[in-house]
């Protein structure tokens, strides 16, 4: 059923996004303003007041992070600046299943609303809120399966002769699998029981993970790609920096939501 406003009921205050990927796209500026008229029109039909348009030029669609206007949107809804983030396609957010279900939850629980225009994504309604219970566990059910991959990833590299049982460093997978699970959201210690339950040895071999030594490994990962002011950044709270390659098995939303001209 389409929605109304309600002429009694306070106009809500919405916050656009819109992204391009590449600096020619972002010159040309044809994308952006498709987006931006898509989102103007639709806040006019819900008499939604569209307070700010926060946009990302020549910015990938595959991490939620590394996304200044991105991070500016997220933080006027938590702060209660606006109370709808909305975009015209679900790929200008996130090409992500697991970051987008990660949004989602975010929504939820800070009691903000997120509409996506082409997919007729939307959170106030049963339709949504039936969407973002399939979505978490679909979601859900990609961790378990890059968690399997990680046990045979490794279980290939014991065959192989490769000595897991005291290593000198983690292996690549396993970081790879830290900090997806880290910039998806997980805290510390989620990350630490996950990895005990799937008995992966830690880096000085040990069987049992805690939150400081997952958060040293996040130290060490992201310590050693980049420093920014002196200062190195890692973890969730720090998730303005540029994240590795999602591991085998983090699904491309593109598969059902395409776009000839915008990656």
């Amino acid at each position: 059923m389409e929605a109304y406003p309600d002429p009694d009921a306070p106009a809500l205050r919405a916050v656009g996004y819109v992204r391009v990927s590449t600096a020619e796209q972002a010159g040309k500026g044809a994308g952006l303003d498709a987006q931006r008229a898509a989102i103007e029109r639709e806040s006019a039909h819900r008499g939604w007041e569209l307070v700010e348009f926060c946009t990302d030029a020549a910015a990938s669609g595959r991490s939620i992070t590394g996304r200044p206007a991105l991070d500016r949107a997220l933080d006027a809804v938590k702060g209660g600046e606006a109370d709808v983030l909305i975009v015209a396609k679900l790929d200008r957010l996130s090409r992500s299943l697991l970051d987008f279900a990660a949004l989602m939850a975010r929504a939820q629980q800070q009691g903000w609303n997120l509409v996506a225009l082409d997919l007729g994504i939307d959170l106030s309604t049963p339709a949504g809120e039936f969407l973002a219970n399939v979505m978490a566990s679909a979601a859900q059910w990609e961790r378990r399966i890059i968690g399997q991959r990680t046990r045979e990833a490794l279980a290939v590299r014991k065959a192989q002769g490769v000595r897991l049982g005291r290593p000198v460093k983690l292996d690549a997978v396993v970081d790879d699998r830290i900090r997806s699970l880290r910039t998806q959201g997980s805290t510390l210690a989620a990350i630490a029981k996950q990895l005990n339950a799937d008995e992966v040895p830690t880096a000085q071999g040990g069987a049992h993970w805690h939150a400081s030594t997952v958060r040293a490994v996040l130290h060490r990962i992201d310590g050693s790609t980049q420093r920014l002011g002196g200062r190195r950044r890692f973890g969730l709270k720090r998730e303005r920096s540029p994240r590795a390659a999602y591991p085998v098995g983090d699904t491309d939303l593109t598969a059902t939501n395409t776009s000839s001209d915008e990656e």
